[in-house]
């Protein structure tokens, strides 16, 4: 009975632990693809200013 609960208990922290790190990859993934959409207005930004500030046509 003792090592029951032994196991039990383990899989249950295991599944916890593995659930904090899911959600922590989940975040990461997140911010990563914010910082992916800044760098491409960042580099569209500078391209634009390096056409002369207008891609419209007067």
């Amino acid at each position: 009975m003792r090592a029951l609960l032994w196991v039990v208990g383990v899989v249950a922290g295991a599944l916890v632990l593995l659930g904090l790190l899911l959600e922590a990859v989940r975040w990461l993934v997140i911010i990563g693809a914010i910082a992916l959409v800044a760098v491409v207005v960042f580099a569209f930004v500078k391209a634009r200013q390096a056409t002369g500030g207008s891609l419209r046509e007067h």
